[in-house]
């Protein structure tokens, strides 16, 4: 059993607590919050009290942005591995000094889960296939920021390459009937922002960033994921390619998911297919989780196994902050209606690792 603790107890924390509950190796020990209140889980003034008293394997961040470098940073000085709620810190400066703080502990993951969602991780097995060639442009309308940025990175493998930003805003109404709450009743449309930025990674490699306020969540905007190739390209769940001469073919990727009409197995998310090709398998079937919970356990096992040291950093604070890095740079690019260019990454690997 491997043992962790959350820092803060709100929508991410309590969704990190519920999901390790279907995962039989993994506990959740203990929370550290700010006022005490009832939680399901032994409560913590401070983290050095929880560490000493519950002793996790590693903690959970989920903080306000602004605070996550002085707790990441504690935890470190503890010695103890941890798991970041995005983003790292929440600036540049934050984000340089967090490195210079807790980079060369090699000690902190960030908990970016886009890449490992059963959709995403079944473009990105077939991406990274070959079917379309060499992956040359990233097209991501779905979520924000470095979330977004992380789907780019992933799916054009540019790791910390230099980037090229430009970017606009638009705002127009657009009734917006979902929040994280639920339903909202809401009648009348309200102003909507809508960012679009391109970022140019140089060698033929680009990708278009487009993002509309609450667009996670509002069901009136349609999320799309386009990875252009050498070859052919992935247009959400479709493939089109070469497979012989003078020959386009267009391939279904096809969602296995059971409880629907007389399948009495309960509804679940069981495979993600290409013709004979299983491109992601639902390792926690039976449970009953939707996409952001089965990367939230993917995440968390992931995070449990580098700690045993029986399994690779799932998502190491330099990849974090070159997320977020980037998708500073798109905003800045939209405040000031100039083009901005970011260095290459300087997130040295740790010197023992």
């Amino acid at each position: 059993m491997t043992r962790f603790a959350l820092v803060g107890f709100g929508f991410r924390a309590a969704a990190f607590h519920r999901v390790a509950q279907a995962l039989p190796e993994l506990e959740c020990v203990g929370a550290v919050v700010r006022e005490p209140r009832p939680l399901p889980v032994s409560a913590y003034s401070d983290l050095r009290e929880c560490v000493s008293s519950a002793r996790p394997d590693f903690v959970v961040t989920a903080v306000p942005r602004a605070a996550n470098p002085g707790v990441i940073a504690g935890a470190v000085e503890l010695g103890l591995p941890v798991l970041a709620e995005t983003p790292p810190a929440p600036d540049r400066a934050g984000l340089r000094s967090l490195w210079t703080t807790a980079g060369p502990s090699g000690l902190v993951q960030v908990a970016e889960q886009y890449l490992l969602m059963p959709s995403h991780a079944a473009r990105l097995a077939a991406v990274q296939s070959g079917i379309i060639g060499t992956p040359t442009q990233v097209h991501v309308s779905s979520t924000q920021q470095y979330h977004a940025i992380s789907l780019i990175r992933g799916m054009l493998a540019v790791g910390h390459d230099p980037a090229t930003v430009r970017a606009v805003r638009t705002v127009a109404p657009l009734l917006d009937p979902l929040d994280r709450a639920g339903w909202t009743d809401a009648a009348e449309p309200k102003p909507a922002t809508t960012t679009i930025a391109t970022l140019d990674f140089s060698d033929g490699r680009s990708a278009v960033y487009e993002f509309t306020t609450n667009q996670t969540r509002n069901l009136l905007r349609s999320r799309r994921l386009l990875v252009r190739g050498t070859h052919g390209e992935l247009s959400n769940d479709e493939i089109v390619h070469m497979p012989a001469p003078r020959t386009i073919t267009r391939t279904a990727l096809i969602r296995r998911q059971s409880g629907h009409d007389l399948d009495l197995n309960g509804f679940d998310t069981e495979t993600i297919t290409l013709g004979e090709k299983v491109l992601h398998r639902n390792p926690y079937v039976g449970h009953r989780l939707n996409d952001d919970e089965i990367a939230t356990a993917a995440l968390l096992d992931a995070m449990a196994a580098w700690v045993r040291g029986e399994g690779p950093p799932p998502y190491p604070l330099a990849e974090g902050s070159q997320d977020h890095l980037l998708a500073l740079a798109v905003e800045e690019a939209a405040e000031t209606g100039q083009e901005v260019t970011t260095a290459a990454g300087n997130w040295p690997p740790p010197a023992h690792t």
